[in-house]
């Protein structure tokens, strides 16, 4: 019985040890299976691959630029006014017209202006016929004088008498004073009435710059009565031409005077002005943070006028040999900015940190590694990580030929 207990015992022990390793068995199958499957899973699909555009490594010139907006103002400006008043006769130019230094612009009524210079005269005529009767008195007032000296000293004459006679003369000569004064002041008034005459004649006249300047604005019509300073017309200097742009701190300092410039505006897409700096405000302003930097501009054929907006470029720098690729293959992974390079034998992306340089539109300069070549990944490369695989675009000529080929079949089958 004994033997028997032990024998079922053992078949029983047999069956579950039997068990427990086919279930080891099978556990250690699927881990080796899952592990497998896995890794095929990652070997396919780990690293997908990405269509890409790519652009060569150039070295080349980049320049620093500044770009900025501005409007083109006169280069000088003035109001021509009347110095007196009255009607506004004539109009001698209007809106556009040229002005030359020392031209008559304008010309006011003059006829109240004539008759106090006749006046004037009349006066001054009358002055110096008073002044020609004094003068006479005057000198047989010294006569009369000295021959009563002569007397006096003989003793014919008394001192008393001599007295008198002294007093006359010296009365005349105040008379002759009075008498050159108010011719003085008649020739004075003459000439006053002269000048407001020629006030009426209203001239352009300006110290500095060119002789030829040009009409602005017109602000009265013939016929309006004018008062003192009463604005007629506008003058405006457009050769040089000044444009002023507003600077920022960070390009405040690193713009000097006699700077080149060169401006653009949207009017002329294909033509180019040039000017320089010539004025750089001392302060930037607390409400925009921004500096008045003025550049007059060479304005010879006067293309350019007042009120027009537009685009200055300052260069700041340039660097004649510096390796440049496009602005869009520039890219951040983690901490790093860098580039994919294009490894075109194993058609994979390697990423590149780089340290830029230079910005000019859609350029970048890399200054470091200086050794850097071969060719960008520019299109596509935000899917991309070190060491994916890449799918290039077809040559050009191969898919020009393509492109060909379809409207011949076509033509064939019409």
């Amino acid at each position: 019985m004994k033997i028997i207990e032990r024998i079922k015992r053992a078949s029983v022990f047999l069956k579950v040890l039997i068990v427990i390793s086919i279930i080891f068995a099978i556990i250690f199958f699927w881990k080796v299976g899952k592990t497998i499957i896995k890794s095929s899973d990652l070997r396919g699909f780990r690293q997908p691959a990405v269509a890409v555009e790519i652009s060569p490594i150039e070295t080349g010139v980049i320049r620093d630029v500044g770009q900025f907006s501005g409007t083109l103002i006169p280069k000088s400006q003035f109001v021509v006014a009347p110095k007196v008043s009255g009607k506004l006769k004539k109009l001698y130019v209007n809106i556009g017209d040229r002005v030359y230094r020392g031209q008559i612009v304008a010309q006011l009524d003059d006829e109240e202006y004539l008759q106090q210079v006749a006046q004037a005269e009349a006066d001054l005529k009358v002055a110096k016929a008073n002044f020609e009767e004094t003068k006479s008195a005057l000198e047989l007032a010294r006569k009369e004088l000295e021959r009563a000296e002569t007397l006096h000293k003989k003793g014919i004459l008394s001192d008393a008498q001599f007295d008198s006679v002294r007093a006359q003369f010296q009365a005349q000569e105040a008379k002759f004073k009075v008498a050159e004064a108010q011719v003085a002041n008649r020739e004075a008034a003459l000439e006053t009435a002269k000048v407001r005459l020629s006030y009426t004649k209203i001239i352009a006249t300006w110290e500095t710059g060119g002789d030829v300047r040009y009409v602005g604005e017109r602000f009265v019509d013939e016929g309006a009565l004018l008062s003192v300073n009463t604005p007629i017309i506008s003058i405006i200097e457009i050769q040089p031409i000044t444009c002023v742009i507003y600077a920022t701190d960070k390009d405040y300092f690193r713009i000097k005077i006699g700077q080149d410039v060169s401006v653009s505006s949207s009017v002329f897409p294909d033509k180019k002005f040039y000017g320089k700096v010539v004025r750089l405000a001392p302060l930037l302003k607390e409400t925009s943070r921004q500096a008045r930097v003025e550049i007059d501009i060479e304005n010879e054929e006067e293309f350019l006028k007042p009120g027009m907006f537009v685009n200055a470029e300052i260069e700041f720098g340039r660097r004649e040999k510096a390796k440049i690729v496009p602005f869009s293959a520039i890219v951040s992974r983690g901490n790093s900015q860098g580039i994919f390079l294009a490894d075109i034998q194993n058609k994979k992306a390697i990423f590149k940190p780089v340290k830029v340089g230079i910005i000019e539109g859609e350029r970048a300069e890399i200054l470091e590694p200086s050794d850097i070549s071969g060719s960008v990944v520019v299109l596509g490369q935000h899917l991309l990580q070190d060491g994916m695989g890449i799918i290039l675009p077809e040559k050009r000529g191969e898919a020009s030929q393509k492109f060909k080929k379809f409207p011949d079949q076509r033509r064939r089958k019409e």
